[in-house]
């Protein structure tokens, strides 16, 4: 992808270190993203995410008060959430299976894990714009869709058990 391709786009940098903050703005603006607005942890954002309307968050996953985890969880089932279906790439040095498995689950878009580099943010920007995941709604999720692999050779509409009760869109 072309940096240029994303000078359009606007960000909102959810990050409790002001180092790790300045440095995520600094990467996004090298890669021509203009518009960046932060905030401070998920309450923050929240408001942020209303007031600016970015097209994508990179988010933290260990801040206080409000985690990462719970700032996705909100943007994505809150009545007065903006934007339900943005983007959200969370950043974080924890990259055990159950924080990947906590993020996932809370609907997070990309995972982006730490030491940070130019590539791997590009890759990630790369993943949700060019390659957008459709969304997932049933009782216990809505985000987007978990499912990565697909099977060769499957034949049916579903790849679960009770995938007749989702609705993808």
């Amino acid at each position: 992808m072309a940096a240029g391709n994303l000078s359009r786009l606007k960000a909102l940098v959810v990050e409790d270190n002001a180092h790790m903050r300045s440095l995520l703005k600094s990467l996004l603006r090298a890669l021509d993203i203009r518009e960046v607005y932060e905030a401070t942890d998920g309450e923050e954002g929240f408001y942020e995410l209303n007031a600016t309307r970015p097209d994508f968050v990179l988010s933290d996953l260990s801040m206080a008060p409000v985690d990462g985890l719970a700032f996705t969880k909100r943007v994505r089932t809150a009545p007065d959430s903006p934007n339900p279906y943005i983007p959200i790439i969370m950043v974080t040095g924890h990259t055990e299976r159950r924080y990947v498995e906590a993020a996932r689950d809370a609907g997070v878009t990309e995972l982006l894990a730490k030491p940070i580099t130019p590539q791997s943010l590009c890759h990630r920007l790369e993943a949700i714009v060019e390659r957008p995941r459709p969304f997932v709604r049933c009782d216990s999720f809505f985000g987007p869709d978990r499912r990565r692999r697909s099977v060769p050779g499957y034949q049916g509409p579903w790849r679960r058990a009770g995938d007749d009760q989702v609705e993808i869109r």
